[in-house]
């Protein structure tokens, strides 16, 4: 008996010790974390006094890729998502895509609308409207964590036009680099699907009754009820909202442009280089593409554009390239955190699904490559009909800011619509089977 008293003692004196220890350690962890942090910053200050012109030309550069690029293809999607939101409509939509977003992901039906608009407008769509689902309790947080999991992804456009053709030169392979991207985007969703399965959902399977049609409805009126922003009104905070977030993302895109100016200059390149050639060497790739794949891990365009430019095998490049537009860039990464800072989704299960979807990403565009022989028929562009249906409406010149607008929304409009047609065709079948069942009864 003695003996079970001094015991439990030394039990109780060490539980309290554990916890000691465990908070010690996490101290420890982020006062190393903050002084890293201050140094880097530091050094890259001294950097920018050290070579101003340098810095200016990388920062007027990034402005001038936001301006030209972002700014217009991202802004209307922004709008377009809040008013959507604020009508009702993903309201509506989520019940429609319910059936077959919950089996497949384990995310609520709404989460269809966060894949659509993020493979229509590219990064970082699919945050935004993830914080957005987020704070108006569409989702929890562990739902908002899956979904960044997998449809954090590129826009076609991005990989048929800017890296198969601008960078490699190559039209056929944007669909070898697309394909890889979109299927290993889906494999992350599902494995992700098991991440914290057993948390509660806001809006179990079980407890979804009547025709989906009609909840449909009753979701959008509540939802529209419940905002009660007049239109003007929801117009204008839609718009002072998404500059703002285009702002942000402004900022992002020339900091990270200045960082990769700032690196080359100072030789921080080499260092971190030779880490890289080392283990592309370890699983039989050429060492020439390592510059690429550093920069890949800072901002997706120029890491794409050197690794095109590098004395390697076609399939390596590819490879490389894959896995970098699935990582997406510490710059992008900078802009989620942003968009998500006002809400409780962590970050630490997006950089874990990044990581994921590179490897997952280069293995299948491996692949497909092996499958098809690298020869892959060239496919006719989006853009190329469009192109085709204003030279017979009498337009030769159409700004390529229009064009872009169209073939996303085109884009969004077909994926978004296939996903209806499935989720429908999942729910139907599933009313026929028991009905099938309790006739058979």
């Amino acid at each position: 008996m003695a003996q079970a008293k001094v015991l439990d003692g030394k039990a109780s004196r060490s539980e309290p010790a554990r916890k000691e220890s465990r908070r010690s350690r996490s101290r420890r962890a982020r006062q190393f974390s903050t002084i890293a942090v201050a140094m880097a910053v530091a050094a890259v200050t001294i950097s920018l006094v050290f070579f101003p012109k340098d810095a200016f030309e990388a920062a007027v550069e990034g402005m001038k890729v936001f301006w030209e690029i972002v700014f217009p293809s991202l802004l209307p999607f922004f709008v377009l998502s809040e008013m959507l939101l604020g009508l009702g409509v993903v309201h509506f939509l989520g019940v429609l895509l319910e059936p077959l977003m919950r089996p497949l992901f384990n995310v609520p039906g709404v989460g269809a609308f966060a894949l659509s608009m993020g493979l229509a407008a590219g990064y970082p769509m699919d945050a935004v409207i993830t914080s957005k689902f987020r704070r108006q309790k569409m989702c929890t947080r562990v739902e908002g964590e899956r979904l960044l999991a997998f449809t954090n992804t590129a826009d076609p456009l991005f990989m048929f036009g800017a890296v198969a053709v601008g960078m490699f030169g190559r039209p056929e392979l944007g669909a070898i680099l697309a394909g890889a991207h979109y299927l290993s985007s889906f494999t992350v969703g599902f494995i992700f699907r098991f991440y914290r399965h057993k948390e509660s959902s806001l809006d179990a399977p079980t407890a979804k009754r009547g025709n989906i049609f009609i909840r449909a409805s009753q979701q959008l009126f509540k939802a529209r009820r419940e905002d009660g922003r007049l239109f003007g009104q929801l117009l204008s905070d839609a718009v002072t909202e998404s500059i703002k977030t285009l702002l942000m993302i402004c900022g992002f895109i020339m900091l990270f442009s200045v960082m990769n100016k700032v690196l080359a200059v100072t030789g921080g390149f080499n260092i971190i280089n030779s880490v890289l050639t080392g283990l592309l060497r370890l699983v039989g790739f050429e060492p020439t593409l390592a510059s690429g794949l550093f920069q890949g891990l800072l901002e997706i365009d120029i890491g794409t554009v050197t690794i095109s430019k590098a004395i390697a095998p076609l399939w390596q490049k590819l490879t490389i390239a894959s896995a970098v537009i699935a990582w997406s860039g510490l710059s992008v990464h900078g802009q989620v955190a942003s968009v998500i800072n006002d809400t409780d989704i962590r970050m630490t299960p997006y950089v874990v699904a990044r990581i994921f979807h590179s490897i997952i990403s280069g293995l299948y565009t491996v692949l497909i490559l092996l499958l098809t022989g690298g020869s892959l028929p060239v496919m006719t562009s989006a853009g190329a009909v469009f192109r085709r249906v204003f030279a017979a409406a009498g337009l030769q010149t159409v700004p390529l800011v229009v064009e872009r607008f169209l073939l996303n929304t085109f884009q969004m409009a077909l994926f978004l619509g296939g996903l209806i047609v499935l989720s429908l065709a999942v729910y139907f079948l599933r009313r026929v089977r028991v009905v099938w069942l309790r006739v058979k009864k």
